[in-house]
């Protein structure tokens, strides 16, 4: 791990370094991707059958290995125990509750010179979401995939998900049925992000595709990015914890790990005023991982990118953040608010000492898929927004074209597309 104290006069230098290590995809994995999306776009459904059989040892024979259909589903919601049916139904209410509140308001007025304005927004008509298989099956990421997509008003929505060894996730199923899914595809990796995208002769192409992969699957949606719309290009998962040493080092060193355990490439930061408190941390940290059943990935994530950081007064802290722009931040202080009021680049912020990060991933409602890689800079999280879009519209009578056509034709002159001005002049007896 790294430890860093601001004080230090090479302390500018390796705090930038920290920040500028992209933990992404390489050009081979670029390379790979390419090759992956031309065949699947050349040869459709052959290509993904044999690229199942390679990456999941599961070859796809009849329509069931394709495709879970909905009964399936159903049954593997019934076949949950009563809490965690109740746990995944809290989830999905919550999620359903705080997604719907983003749903934008259609606009339409006239104004002073007589022109009927307006917007209106609508959901797309097919969306395709990735799940990913095996050990990294999450239905609280469908759920908070899915559910904003059916908020939207999504007509049509789609799963592809992997199923290595031919085994099948019962909870992402569950999950599947609670948020209403219409079809679920077992496939995965970039192909399966190519085969949503053009479609092949079983597959019918999706309009928008969201949802977390590993770096095979962030790569192809970047590189088919225009032929669909996405949710962002994610990278290895971060949390930045800011905190006083009135906290529980355990609690923190928790927090820290919660991210470490998920990716080797994840990242976990602490910030502290306190030498004597990041170094309980430390120990903390060490002690914690010996509990965890995924040990040696959170060990190997924290050693390699695991970074404290020593400060004066966590005054400092804010100005940090920002050039760290992370996917989520905890502020466990007695005033939180002050930090946050100071944040401008940030995933999702939890404020306090009793709001860990890991309960914005299941139940607290607001979206977890969040921009990684200090794309917090300039992306948001998931939201309803991106399964919808806007279309604007103007009504225009003789009375307002009289009104505001003259400026529009010495603009079109100006720029030299006279059919422009002329189909104005023409309205306007001209």
């Amino acid at each position: 791990m790294l430890r860093l104290i601001a004080s230090d006069p090479g302390f500018a230098a390796a705090f930038g370094a920290m920040v500028d290590d992209r933990r992404e995809s390489d050009a081979g994995v670029a390379r790979d991707v390419t090759a992956i999306i031309a065949d699947v776009r050349a040869r459709g459904d052959a290509a993904l059958a044999e690229y199942t059989t390679r990456f999941d040892r599961f070859t796809p024979a009849t329509d069931a290995d394709w495709r879970i259909d909905a009964t399936t589903c159903r049954e593997a919601y019934d076949a949950l125990t009563p809490d965690l049916r109740a746990a995944l139904e809290l989830a999905a209410q919550r999620i359903r509750a705080y997604h719907s509140a983003q749903l934008p308001e259609n606009r339409d007025y006239t104004d002073d010179q007589g022109l009927r304005l307006g917007a209106i927004w609508r959901g797309v008509d097919a969306a395709g979401l990735y799940v990913p298989g095996g050990r990294a099956a999450y239905p609280s990421s469908l759920l908070m995939n899915a559910i904003p997509a059916k908020v939207a008003g999504v007509a049509r929505l789609v799963i592809a998900t992997p199923t290595p060894d031919g085994e099948i996730n019962p909870l992402v199923l569950a999950a599947a049925h609670l948020a209403g899914v219409d079809e679920i595809w077992r496939i995965g990796g970039a192909q399966a992000i190519a085969a949503l995208a053009y479609g092949t002769d079983r597959i019918a192409p999706v309009d928008v595709i969201t949802g977390p992969g590993n770096a095979w699957v962030a790569e192809a949606k970047r590189q088919l990015y225009g032929v669909v719309g996405i949710d962002m290009v994610a990278g290895p998962s971060e949390i930045l914890v800011i905190a006083d040493a009135q906290n529980d080092p355990q609690w923190i060193a928790a927090d820290l790990l919660s991210q470490a355990e998920h990716d080797p490439a994840a990242q976990s930061i602490l910030i502290t005023d306190d030498a004597a408190f990041a170094d309980a941390v430390i120990a903390a940290i060490d002690s914690e991982i010996a509990l965890l059943p995924k040990a040696q990935i959170a060990r190997a994530s924290w050693d390699r990118y695991g970074t404290v950081i020593i400060v004066g007064s966590l005054d400092e802290a804010p100005a940090l953040a920002n050039r760290i722009a992370a996917e989520h931040v905890e502020i466990a202080t007695d005033d939180p608010e002050t930090c946050f009021a100071q944040i401008r680049h940030a995933g999702s912020a939890f404020l306090g000492r009793h709001s860990p990060e890991a309960i914005g991933d299941y139940v607290a409602g607001p979206n977890h898929v969040l921009p990684t890689g200090r794309r917090a800079r300039f992306s948001s999280g998931l939201s309803v927004l991106d399964f919808m879009k806007r279309t604007s519209f103007i009504a225009v009578s003789d009375e307002a074209l009289h009104a505001i056509g003259p400026a529009a034709i010495q603009l079109a002159n100006a720029e030299g597309l006279t059919a422009h001005a002329r189909s104005i002049e023409l309205r306007l007896g001209i």
